[in-house]
């Protein structure tokens, strides 16, 4: 039995000018780690000063969204999830009330493959936890969950109310954001940097990253890691607004008697997704209802569930460039998305 890394970087974010950056003034970086990842927050062409307020504001409210909605470790969701399990109704913020409410919409959207209110089931897999055991879960509590068929859909809002549908499987539902809340992340971003009249910027949350401008005319670009080896299977030029996410069954797993189980889990089957060993999503800006960061998180988990599926829930999304890699390790992709793209392997 082998247990391996919690999570390797999914997008690679290609910095040659890095190198330089440290004598370079115009380019402001800063790094933390928070949502259980690396963080880095790049600035180009501001003043130092400028540069640091900006990027630390970003961090602090990563790292506010991160300890507010903690799937395990005490915070409101951990609130809401006791309360939803002994049957009773609670009042949350404005702000958590709006997350569920976006949620529940992207989720339906995606048919329910990414649903955010399986958390027993990762808790029961193992995922709720700073490290993996390489063990099956019980029989008998994973067959009690997924024939509850818990599910975010099940949860009603009044005004700030958070209740469960009355049916039992609400009381199965129990919140986890973290398919949901980078992206979001990555779009508060995008409004701190606005608001402090900064153009241009790259914001890497562990893979899930977001453009803004270019730097000194040369636009981002990033690398997409490869699900089996540590090197860029293919690198693309982000353009300004859009944002890009992969979900990848090397992120966060475990293997036993020679078998990957990986933390992304089938809604329908309670069994971590197998068939697909990564897919990418590239999103414009304006995507939705101007949520591209948002998107970037969320849509790449349905479609990695969907397996041999999955374009046509990409055309349902209105998602166009997309790439997966199988569990063969055979390359597909969106025409949208080859253009976009220099492989660095023949697919």
């Amino acid at each position: 039995m082998r247990q391996f890394p919690r999570f390797r970087p999914l997008i690679l974010v290609f910095l040659a000018l890095l190198a330089t950056a440290c004598s370079h003034p115009s380019l402001h970086s800063q790094e933390s780690y928070v949502f259980g990842t690396r963080v880095e927050v790049l600035v180009w062409g501001e003043p130092e000063a400028k540069a640091h307020a900006a990027a630390a504001e970003v961090l602090r409210e990563f790292d506010r969204l991160h300890r507010t909605y903690h799937a395990w470790q005490p915070s409101e969701m951990t609130v809401l999830n006791n309360a939803l399990a002994a049957g009773r109704p609670l009042e949350v913020t404005p702000e958590f009330a709006g997350f569920i409410r976006e949620a529940q919409e992207a989720a339906a959207k995606g048919e329910y493959l990414f649903d955010p209110g399986i958390g027993r089931l990762v808790e029961l897999w193992g995922f709720h936890d700073d490290t993996f055991k390489p063990q099956l879960p019980d029989a008998a509590k994973l067959a009690e969950l997924v024939h509850a068929k818990p599910s975010i859909g099940s949860l009603k809002i009044d005004g700030l109310k958070v209740s469960g549908d009355g049916t039992p499987r609400s009381t199965f539902t129990a919140l986890d954001f973290g398919g949901y809340l980078k992206g979001v992340a990555l779009d508060r971003a995008a409004a701190i940097f606005k608001a402090h009249g900064i153009a241009n910027a790259l914001i890497n949350i562990g893979g899930n990253v977001m453009a803004l401008g270019s730097k000194d005319g040369t636009p981002w670009r990033v690398g997409i890691q490869d699900p089996r080896q540590p090197t860029p299977m293919a690198t693309l030029e982000l353009r300004d607004g859009e944002a890009i996410g992969t979900s990848g069954d090397y992120q966060r797993f475990f293997e036993l008697d020679g078998k990957r189980y990986c933390h992304l889990i089938d809604p329908r089957t309670g069994w971590p997704s197998t068939g697909t060993e990564a897919v990418t999503v590239l999103i414009p800006p304006g995507f939705g209802n101007g949520e591209a960061g948002m998107w970037s998180d969320v849509a790449s988990k349905p479609l990695f569930i969907a397996g041999a599926d999955w374009r046509r829930l990409a055309d349902k999304l209105g998602v166009t460039q997309v790439l997966r890699v199988d569990s063969a390790g055979k390359i597909e992709m969106t025409d949208a998305m080859r253009a976009r793209l220099k492989l660095e392997l023949t697919p």
